[in-house]
């Protein structure tokens, strides 16, 4: 048992028979009344995003979570499907499952995959950074530098990222998988 205020991003738990991911969590004090923490769950299993309100002194169960290192084979339809690098064992999951996880998959990227202690995989947990090709974006402008406001640039998986003005099309880039951001040319 852990209390809602000890609950992080990533984390999971479980509650109402439902396993829970952390996707945002945020200490909040109204002007009037006791703090609340507020976060943004997924339901494992489902999918589904809700925003909820909880007591910082609520408790919540943390489920164990098993982790293993694969990579990223190939997506069919909505089934994607990773391979254990050790084993060869290859499991599948759902776009429901992955959420925008699956914006940063690009074939042969290594990711860990997470179980329950029951065995059953429950999602994914992405690589700090991934190298990613800039399909669609505005013609750069020469003489750009980085310090300018920035154009949309559409990547390969579809992922739509900031980056500066001189950055053109078919250009390899570092993106941050945890906030979604331009890091640098690869």
């Amino acid at each position: 048992m852990v209390q809602a205020i000890d609950l992080k991003k990533g984390m999971i738990f479980s509650q109402d028979g439902k396993l829970i991911r952390v996707l945002a969590a945020n200490h909040h004090k109204p002007g009037k009344g006791n703090t609340v923490m507020q976060m943004d769950l997924r339901d494992v299993r489902s999918g589904s995003v809700v925003h909820k309100t909880m007591r910082p002194t609520e408790k919540v169960d943390l489920v164990e979570v098993t982790k293993k290192t694969a990579q990223y084979l190939y997506s069919e339809g909505d089934i994607y499907t990773f391979m254990d690098n050790e084993t060869y064992e290859q499991y599948e999951i759902s776009a429901d499952q992955l959420g925008d996880d699956r914006l940063y998959l690009i074939p042969n990227v290594a990711v860990t995959l997470e179980f329950t202690d029951a065995g059953e995989l429950i999602g994914i947990e992405l690589p700090a950074t991934v190298n990613m090709t800039v399909k669609e974006t505005q013609p750069g402008i020469k003489g750009a530098t980085v310090t300018g406001s920035g154009k949309p640039a559409t990547m390969e998986t579809g992922l739509v990222v900031t980056v500066p003005d001189f950055i053109n099309e078919g250009d390899e880039l570092v993106i941050n998988t945890a906030e979604g951001t331009y890091k640098s040319r690869a």
